[in-house]
């Protein structure tokens, strides 16, 4: 069970990145809520928000309490 809750959340965080890397969302961009994200991805509320905090402990993500999430609005999400 811990294997396949790795890979959920390994997929989500390749997903997330994607989203950020390809331009889809950028910088200063809010991103879906982690509901959406959750329903869309089929991954529970928990691995959502442990991929986020990973993220945003890189610099990629900004988490807003009470606005939502954002792609950072840092040099390594523009030279990408």
């Amino acid at each position: 069970m811990c294997e396949g809750m790795a890979t959920k959340k390994a997929r989500l965080e390749a997903t997330i990145r994607e989203w950020i890397t390809s331009g889809e969302y950028g910088p200063g961009t809010k991103l879906p809520s982690e509901r959406v994200i959750e329903q869309e991805q089929e991954v529970g509320r928990t691995t959502v928000r442990l991929v986020l905090a990973k993220l945003a402990a890189e610099g990629l993500v900004e988490l807003r309490h009470g606005s939502g999430n954002f792609v950072a609005e840092s040099k390594e999400t523009t030279e990408g």
